[in-house]
Parts: C-alpha cells; sequence; structure tokens
C-alpha cells in the first residue's frame, strides 16, 4: 500500500518499520473482528427467523467486539497520519516552523496518552480484581479491557518514534524527514486512496 512515510536504513526508519509490522498485524485483527461480527449478525438474523434459534450473547459478544475494532487500529492510522487533524493549517507551515509545530502537538498527544493508559489500565485491574463480565453469557470483561492500555502503549511508542523524528528534522532543517506522515496535496492524496481501493500500486 501507497504511503507518505518515507523510509531509509537509518535506526529510526528501522524502528519505524518493524513497528508498523506489528502495527498492520493488530489492523488486520481488527478487520477480521469487523467481518466475524458481520457473520456473527447474519447468524444471528437467520437463526432467529428460520429456526426461532437466535445467537447466545449475540449483544455480549457485540459489546466485547467494539473496543476491538476501535482501538487495535490506533497506532496504524497514527503511523499514517489518519487521525483528525487540521490539514489546512499544518499544509501552511513550512520548514522548522513546520517540524516544531508538529513535535508540540506529538509532545501534547503522548501526555494525554500517559494519561488515558494509566485510566484504561486501572480499569482493567478493576475488572481482574472483581471478575467483571457480561450480563447475558457471562463473559469475562478484562481480556477487552486489558487491550487498552496495551494498545494505548504501542500508540505511545509511535508517538515517541514520531516526536524522534520531528526532533531530528527540527534541528537537521531537512524538508522529508523519516518515520513520520508527510502532508500530501489533494491530488496525491486521491492517487493514494485509489490505488488503496484498487490494489494497485504506480509502478507495479
Amino acid at each position: 500500500m501507497s504511503s507518505n512515510v518515507r523510509t531509509d536504513d537509518s535506526a529510526l526508519s528501522r524502528a519505524d518499520q518493524f513497528l508498523f509490522k506489528i502495527e498492520s498485524a493488530m489492523t488486520l485483527v481488527a478487520g477480521l473482528s469487523i467481518l466475524a461480527i458481520m457473520l456473527l449478525a447474519v447468524a444471528n438474523i437467520l437463526g432467529r427467523k428460520f429456526f426461532n434459534l437466535p445467537v447466545p450473547g449475540f449483544i455480549d459478544w457485540i459489546v466485547q467486539a467494539v473496543p476491538i475494532i476501535a482501538f487495535l487500529g490506533i497506532a496504524y492510522c497514527q503511523r499514517l497520519g489518519n487521525h483528525i487533524r487540521m490539514d489546512m493549517l499544518v499544509g501552511a507551515l513550512k520548514g522548522r516552523i513546520l517540524w516544531a509545530f508538529e513535535l508540540f502537538s506529538i509532545v501534547l498527544m503522548g501526555a494525554l496518552t500517559v494519561i488515558l493508559t494509566m485510566g484504561s489500565w486501572s480499569h482493567a485491574d478493576r475488572a481482574i480484581r472483581l471478575g467483571d463480565s457480561t450480563i447475558d453469557i457471562n463473559l469475562p470483561t478484562w481480556p477487552v479491557k486489558l487491550l487498552v492500555p496495551i494498545m494505548f502503549t504501542l500508540l505511545l511508542a509511535r508517538l515517541l518514534l514520531q516526536a524522534w523524528g520531528y526532533w531530528k528534522a527540527l534541528w537537521s532543517g531537512e524538508k522529508t524527514p523519516v518515520a513520520v506522515p508527510l502532508i500530501e496535496d489533494t491530488a496525491t492524496l486521491a492517487a493514494h486512496e485509489a490505488e488503496t481501493v484498487s490494489g494497485i500500486e504506480n509502478g507495479s
């Protein structure tokens, strides 16, 4: 898949690519979870309609799947710069001013992520100690709740790598640093989206 993140043979880029493999695997699991929930919903509808036999604990399974779908791809999206951001504002900045702004944003995001990690870990720990479970079929909730601080930790690792990349760019003044999402113009962004949909990249 096309990416707006430049790579090279530096230690930073190697760390970025290693972490991206983990992030991609987590995103794949999230996608498979969506597929599983869709199949479960079909089975629930057909079972209820034709056999009067709905899937036991269907709502419980859905509730458990939502955090998996929501959080497993969070670091992947950050790596590609796909989270909501003010590209019109940031795109007007150039050079060291841009990298300073990006670095400041990453530091703020990192501080918030640390707080969210601590809070979600406390929530997961409470679920483990109390033996928390779902209402219908008593699925234990702690595995999914523990997944949240784990994914926030992975996001924090991604933010640290990006902070490293932006700091290097700020120090050296380079125009296209590695391991950080570079802002694309509308035409390039549209081309990348077309490649993603078609599964065909330029030059392949």
